[in-house]
């Protein structure tokens, strides 16, 4: 697969044709060629910066065999357009709502063709609408959902369901209720389909395996279709600025309005999607989304579900990776704290040389980390059968403002492992939030490693997590709250793994001791 030196028009499927876009700049978003070149103004602008949801839309690329989310051919996923840079489009589909009368059909030949499509129908019949700022956004993600369910023939989800879906989705006017209900209510009107053949006849036209460049004639955009060729693109081109799925380099753009140069984006190396399980190890691609990986974590550790569905919202985890959640480095991600907890290591690459190490080791410093100039993630390694022999119990803990897609105030990732006397055998705890870099708790772990696991012992963890962490106060905690819940969460991490009478972890939540309104009628 040879590198491309010509660059090329952008080239994807939108409005039933293949759509060519040549002289935009690198960095120009998804949202801003819709509204201002497109002339589409269904998707709104809101936050732009990938919160509010106004501009999701829906991405469509070829399923892959086997993929059991495929509709129809297609893997559709949402995203949030002010955030997607307009090249990440090239060789795929990009639907809107105004897409969703003309590009869809009825399921049966005698339904009829209905003038709004049964989630918009169903938006109008539930009131699920009053200002309509943030209802094309809704109306996208409840599509997603549709087409899911239509495709996969499978029982409507469930009211906490759609709610998850829509946790990227806001809305200051109607409440949730009644869109809750136009979820619901969907699935009952006379059912339409999403015409996926000319969309995967038109995909298929665009398939290439060579290697992709563009440029609006001053700075470039290489997209390489191999791990080979991104690891010489990166030797060659250190200072690059290498993106996957934009979810927080696109806010220096949106936000900061930065220059980002020449551009390596890595979405077309399909070495880097890749998730395995082999040599009793996970092994995770740094271009795996933050939706597949997690699923796969949660599948292996079922206490991470909780975590997995409360990291950003399905348009950012769908777009966003693991490995740029890891590389990006910031204090106050979420994913590395639940790594270090399950002793991942990271696997960096130059050129031809592999290196491997502790996802522990790797960060210096706030914001600084060991890769060299012309290295880059390669993937991440999760040790399963060492977790598996130790029998170790595995528990993630997000601590934010609100409930769904926000920054955590803090993040714990926790790991421990009893021997048949109920004493610590071994034991990881992992903090995000609380320094200048994810970091493990190493005076906290050092007071109950070879210790019986109780209370008492608890109690010493607390105290010396005192000194692991001199966490700071800014917008979204105060550092004694920080240091207080940090605490919290080691005695909660005791009452979910103690050896008597262990809690389950619903037990050890507010819903526990608090009816579910949110979902039941507010």
């Amino acid at each position: 697969m040879s590198q491309s030196t010509v660059p090329q028009p952008i080239r994807f499927y939108h409005q039933g044709r293949i759509t060519q876009v040549d002289g935009a700049a690198p960095t120009r978003s998804v949202l801003d060629w819709l509204r201002e070149d497109a002339h589409c103004h269904g998707t709104k602008e809101g936050c732009n910066e990938g919160d509010c949801g106004a501009c999701t839309v829906l991405v469509a690329e070829l399923a892959e065999a086997g993929d059991p989310q495929a509709v129809q051919g297609l893997k559709l996923q949402t995203v949030n357009a002010c955030i997607q840079l307009l090249p990440n489009l090239h060789g795929k589909a990009l639907f809107t709502v105004e897409d969703m009368k003309t590009a869809c059909k009825p399921a049966q030949a005698d339904a009829g063709c209905a003038d709004l499509h049964p989630v918009q129908q169903a938006m109008v019949e539930c009131h699920g609408s009053q200002c309509g700022f943030c209802t094309p956004g809704f109306v996208m993600s409840l599509w997603s959902v549709y087409e899911q369910q239509q495709a996969q023939r499978s029982q409507a989800p469930t009211r906490q369901q759609l709610a998850d879906a829509l946790s990227g989705n806001l809305c200051r006017c109607t409440g949730y209720r009644p869109i809750l209900d136009t979820g619901q209510r969907m699935f009952d009107l006379p059912a339409r389909q999403l015409d996926t053949k000319p969309v995967v006849e038109a995909l298929q036209s665009l398939r290439s395996d060579a290697d992709w460049q563009y440029s609006d004639g001053s700075a470039q955009f290489h997209a390489p279709a191999s791990l080979e060729s991104l690891a010489r693109l990166r030797a060659q081109l250190p200072q690059a600025r290498l993106i996957a799925g934009t979810t927080d380099v696109g806010l220096w753009v949106t936000k900061q309005f930065r220059e980002l140069g020449d551009i390596i984006a890595i979405g077309r190396v399909a070495e880097l999607r890749q998730i395995e399980e082999r040599d009793g190890s996970l092994h995770i691609g740094a271009g795996a989304s933050l939706e597949d990986a997690w699923a796969a974590l949660a599948q292996r550790f079922p206490s991470l579900q909780d975590v997995w569905l409360r990291f950003a919202s399905p348009p950012v985890r769908h777009a966003g990776t693991m490995g740029g959640n890891v590389a990006n480095g910031s204090p106050i991600g979420d994913a590395p704290p639940v790594l270090m907890a399950l002793d991942a290591e990271i696997v960096l690459r130059k050129a031809e040389r592999v290196r491997r190490m502790l996802l522990a080791d790797f960060y210096l410093d706030y914001m600084k980390n060991q890769m060299e100039p012309g290295e880059f993630v390669q993937g991440l390694v999760v040790p399963l059968v060492q977790l598996r022999q130790q029998n170790f119990q595995v528990r993630a803990y997000k601590i934010s403002k609100r409930f769904d897609c926000d920054i955590s105030a803090l993040c714990a990732g926790l790991a421990v492992a009893l021997d048949a006397q109920g004493q610590v055998q071994a034991v990881r705890m992992a903090f995000g939030g609380m320094a200048a870099t994810v970091r493990r708790a190493a005076k906290a772990e050092a007071a109950v490693l070879g210790q019986p696991w109780t209370a008492e012992t608890v109690k010493l963890a607390q105290q010396a997590l005192a000194q692991d962490f001199q966490p700071m106060t800014d917008m979204r905690a105060s550092d004694s709250y920080r240091m207080k819940v940090a605490q919290n969460l080691l005695q909660r991490l005791w009452l979910e793994t103690r050896a008597d009478a262990p809690l389950a972890s619903a037990d050890t939540t507010v819903w526990s001791v608090m009816p579910h309104v949110a979902l039941q009628g507010a």
